[in-house]
């Protein structure tokens, strides 16, 4: 039988000895109900002697020994320090994780600050208080943007979009630079992590300016020899035997001079990443312009249409916009046989603006799609080369783009063709009659 099975008996045998004492004492005296009344207050006064003990000892249970009594109070006083004894054990338990978790989060190389749903901080550890300059004391209960004052930081929290990290430099110096993510968990919560990206600013920088710097060296000594051989190639007592290996030259130089021409422009877009405002462009006039230089190609696809769904006007630097839908309109030329077509469309819409290039040309096969904008990136190295591709034009219209804060979108079916779009946000559209006021 269990003990608890034998506490509960041993009490209903007590009280029934209780009831049968007090009713034979009442008899006895002549009067049995007052017997009876009487045991039943005396058994009543000792379950409450027990009962206050039993509470006096869960008050000072941390420092008092439990009461030493028997029956049912006895098993529900083992139960209540079972019970202690669990939840002390779980604590402890507790704590370990906790000092583990504080152990291994403080040897991490990147900063963790934990935000609750009001943005305020909860808890982080070594590293962020030395990347951010917090203070453990005065700190903690703060919101991250009281701290964190970088308007590139406090614009990335209001947006809400947290898929890629926002860079900014440190309070305590010019040269450094920090990487700061946040990712959603829980109720509401955030994870901010820190982590300093100085060298590898750094580094970027000084490859920009090497590729800047030696674009421009590049350039002159270029030009002379473009033209040289471009003299060389009009003179009429030119060895028949030379003429080819110049006009493979003169390609070849024209080739790099588009390269370094290319590299000068990305340099030039990758100084800053500021968002441009600008001026209204004509899309409809600069399409058209654009149709007409496919044309003019000694080789060129059969069918090149325009589609100019809007009169809205685009408001933008002028220069950067054309570089990039150039560069989308000669991708296309380059890759479509004459036998095929090239549509250059232009929309608006309540997503925004948007300017489309699609052509009938080989496609890209799915896996290099991501890696399209990246700097010499060719997915048919050698067919790049033979048609003049420098492999910089796409990475020109990211870095445009991003500065007009749109996006390139990519859909391309390999064998079917491409179709190149930029996704301009709702207030870079200049309406109708906006656009004709600001002409005026």
């Amino acid at each position: 039988m269990q003990p608890a099975t034998q506490a509960w008996l041993f009490a209903a045998g007590r009280l029934l000895a209780t009831v049968v004492f007090g009713a034979g004492a009442g008899w006895l005296f002549g009067n049995l109900w007052l017997g009876l009344a009487c045991a039943l207050a005396l058994h009543l006064t000792w379950m409450l002697v027990y009962l206050f003990r039993l509470e006096w000892w869960l008050r000072h249970r941390n420092y008092a020994d439990p009461p030493d009594v028997g029956g049912v109070w006895g098993e529900i006083i083992a139960q209540v320090v079972r019970l202690h004894r669990r939840k002390r054990f779980h604590k402890q338990r507790f704590v370990q994780l906790m000092r583990q978790l504080q152990r291994s989060t403080a040897a991490l190389p990147d900063g963790v600050v934990i935000l609750n749903a009001q943005r305020e901080i909860v808890w982080f550890n070594r590293m962020a208080a030395r990347l951010l300059n917090l203070r453990r004391t005065g700190d903690l209960g703060m919101r991250i943007e009281h701290l964190v004052r970088a308007p590139e930081f406090v614009r990335y929290l209001a947006a809400g979009d947290f898929a890629n990290p926002v860079v900014v430099r440190t309070a305590t110096g010019e040269d450094g630079f920090l990487s700061l993510q946040v990712a959603p968990y829980g109720d509401g919560q955030l994870l901010l992590l820190v982590r300093d990206v100085s060298r590898q600013i750094r580094l970027e920088a000084v490859r920009r300016d090497f590729v800047a710097n030696a674009s421009h060296e590049l350039r002159s000594p270029l030009t002379v020899i473009s033209g040289y051989l471009e003299t060389l190639a009009a003179d009429p007592v030119l060895d028949a035997e030379l003429q080819g290996p110049i006009a493979e030259m003169r390609r070849q130089a024209e080739r790099m001079t588009a390269i370094i021409r290319d590299l000068i422009e990305l340099s030039r877009l990758e100084e800053t990443d500021e968002v441009v405002g600008g001026e209204p462009v004509d899309v409809a006039a600069l399409a058209s312009l654009l149709r007409k230089d496919v044309l003019a190609r000694p080789v060129h696809p059969r069918d090149v249409r325009l589609r100019i769904e809007s009169a809205a006007q685009l408001l933008g630097d002028e220069p950067e916009i054309h570089s990039a839908f150039s560069n989308l309109v000669d991708n296309a030329a380059k890759y479509t046989p004459a036998e095929g077509s090239i549509e250059i469309r232009w929309w608006t819409d309540a997503d925004g603006a948007h300017f489309a290039v699609t052509d009938t040309g080989m496609g890209v096969p799915a896996e290099h799609i991501p890696r399209l904008t990246e700097r010499f990136y060719r997915v048919d190295a050698g067919r790049s080369r033979a048609t003049g591709g420098s492999g910089l034009g796409l990475a020109i219209v990211k870095h445009v783009l991003q500065r007009h804060g749109a996006t390139l979108e990519v859909e391309s079916t390999l064998g079917s063709g491409s179709t190149f779009t930029c996704h301009f946000p709702p207030e870079r559209i200049l309406p109708v009659a906006r656009a004709a006021a600001a002409t005026a």
